[in-house]
């Protein structure tokens, strides 16, 4: 049996889950959702679900509450709200660990998941943790909630950091080489709809053999690389830019960030 979700936040996060939730037919009229901005609730309402202003009233209809408001919001989105005993309670607040949601909302059964934006056409990765008090059934609860918008990992929760800077964070970092990269196109002398067009297939496509070869990326590279090529000439200019470095450095700030969020 589904239950009725009370979600605290209806942001693009908790829009990209509740999309996913309904293609995949979930009720309509067991998805709640509050948030303060009008514009946000219209755009939810037209979605044909039940929204409100007021958190405590999500959460009053709830069966199980989704928690997706920004770390420094949280307390003042629980305040004044009344969790019955036992709820369990899924979040997706970046930093912010299941110990100290335990000690806001005690009784509470809390899991803890970091999804990423691809759960907006359902090819997200998410990463869950349950927290001390949850329960086989909360986990499997979760797990079957996030498989609505694309694949879960059951991970340790002293990873979730972690995990927030690669898939969390990922997106952005891959959105910004694509963007480059088509500028790249332009700089060589290719409209910017073919540009665009070719870095993106490329992308795409690079990713797809990836997933489906399984063979390690730097064997997948060497496929290309041909000895004297354009390739390697390419790669060299990556490397003498630090290239790597640099993305090693992007994922580590942004661990270092969500670490900062949860304090």
């Amino acid at each position: 049996m589904r239950r009725t979700l009370g979600f605290i936040g209806g942001g693009k996060m908790a829009t990209a889950m509740i999309k996913g939730l309904l293609h995949q037919g979930y009720p309509k009229g067991k998805i709640l959702v509050a948030d303060p901005d009008p514009s946000r609730r219209q755009e939810l309402a037209a979605l044909g679900i039940k929204v409100f202003t007021e958190n405590s009233a999500a959460v009053a209809e709830a069966e199980a509450v989704i928690l997706a408001v920004k770390p420094q919001k949280v307390e003042e989105a629980l305040r004044g709200v009344e969790f019955p005993p036992g709820l369990p309670l899924l979040s997706i607040v970046a930093g912010y660990s299941t110990a100290r949601l335990e000690r806001l909302l005690p009784g509470l059964r809390v899991l803890r998941a970091m999804p990423n934006v691809a759960a907006l056409v359902r090819e997200g990765i998410t990463a869950l943790t349950p927290g001390k008090a949850a329960r086989d059934e909360d986990l499997a609860w979760g797990k079957e909630i996030l498989q609505a918008f694309g694949g879960v990992v059951l991970v340790d929760e002293e990873m979730m950091n972690a995990v927030t800077a690669v898939s969390g964070s990922g997106p952005g970092f891959v959105f910004s080489f694509l963007a480059a990269l088509t500028d790249a196109g332009v700089l060589v002398g290719l409209p910017r709809s073919l540009a665009g067009e070719l870095a993106l297939r490329t992308l795409a496509g690079s990713a797809k053999m990836a997933a489906e070869l399984g063979e390690h990326p730097v064997v997948l590279r060497d496929m290309v690389t041909s000895p004297g090529g354009t390739t390697i000439a390419g790669l060299l200019e990556l490397e003498r830019n630090g290239f790597a470095g640099a993305v090693m450095q992007a994922v580590y700030a942004a661990k270092e960030r969500a670490e900062e969020l949860g304090e």
